[in-house]
């Protein structure tokens, strides 16, 4: 990725983590519903938690349990990470990973007010994780892997992370089909979660090439324009893009300058293109081999 569209991508999430958008706006909670996630579990997490930038619920499939290490990768302000410390308890651990410095700062507040004593938080790139080898029982990520440049670094580092047997469950945007050049040359659908995005059947390759086992992707099924649930949203920008009495547009999820305007282009692109006939939410589930044991001589070669 290079410096400008790092630099526009950190901006866009930035400016959303500044904003006023949270579970408290109707709209944001649409979102959330519409992608899976429950009104008592909205409700369970503080509300700033919840910006709509969801396009699933990866703490309903992951399986977790007491005691275990979570690592969620592109935690913005911590909505999954919230969730997951609940279901690991106290003798667990969930560890938030985010790009952006005002999403860090976003999600150490919401830590602070919900009183979360399991969690923490790492402002770095999802491709360099400050951890040890095989020090993580599960992985978690909602909508971020698509934004990953380099997407088998990235699956590289997961499975360096997991423990033997450990898993990764995640929500994201994959491809069906081929996106037209239109889009996939624009740094607006880029930033939007579309352009960055790989075929289903790469997902799954670059996950088996990267040493997973037991790969998992399923299409959801959900409609890509549960977005619009929220007022004035496209993909997986949140409401409020062009700015609202509560958001004004240098606080809102796209805010951008005027030369820059990333929601007006995207906007347009969308009204031209069916994501869905391209694009799908989807369900992805991978398991890290385990050790192998009762290794005598010649057995491994």
């Amino acid at each position: 990725m290079g410096e400008g569209l790092l630099d526009s991508v950190k901006a866009k999430y930035g400016a959303v983590a500044t904003s006023a958008l949270s579970g408290e706006h109707d709209g944001v909670r649409a979102v959330a519903e519409a992608f899976g996630y429950t009104a008592e579990e909205l409700t369970s997490i503080p509300a700033q938690a919840n910006m709509g930038l969801s396009c699933g619920n990866p703490t309903a499939t992951a399986h977790l349990k007491a005691g275990e290490v979570v690592v969620d990768l592109g935690c913005g302000g911590g909505l999954d990470v919230f969730l997951a410390a609940r279901k690991v308890g106290l003798s667990g651990r969930v560890i938030g990973i985010d790009m952006t410095p005002e999403m860090i700062a976003r999600a150490r507040a919401n830590a602070e007010a919900g009183g979360y004593a399991n969690v923490e938080f790492h402002q770095t790139t999802i491709d360099r994780l400050p951890l040890p080898d095989a020090s993580v029982d599960c992985v978690i990520s909602n909508c971020v892997l698509n934004l990953a440049p380099d997407k088998p670094a990235v699956f590289r580092e997961i499975l360096r992370v997991l423990r033997p047997g450990g898993r990764l469950a995640v929500s994201d945007i994959a491809l069906k089909a081929d996106l037209p050049e239109e889009v996939t040359s624009s740094l607006a659908a880029y930033v939007g979660c579309i352009a960055g995005a790989i075929r289903i059947e790469d997902y799954r390759t670059g996950l088996l090439r990267a040493g997973f086992a037991h790969v998992e992707i399923v299409d959801s099924g959900t409609d890509l324009n549960a977005y619009s649930k929220a007022e004035n949203q496209a993909c997986c920008c949140s409401a409020g893009m062009q700015g609202s009495a509560a958001a004004p547009a240098a606080q809102s999820c796209c805010g951008t300058p005027p030369e820059q305007p990333f929601h007006e282009d995207l906007r347009t692109l969308l009204r031209h293109y069916d994501v869905n006939a391209a694009a799908a939410s989807v369900k992805v589930y991978a398991v890290k081999p385990a050790a192998r044991s009762g290794c005598g001589p010649g057995c491994c070669g």
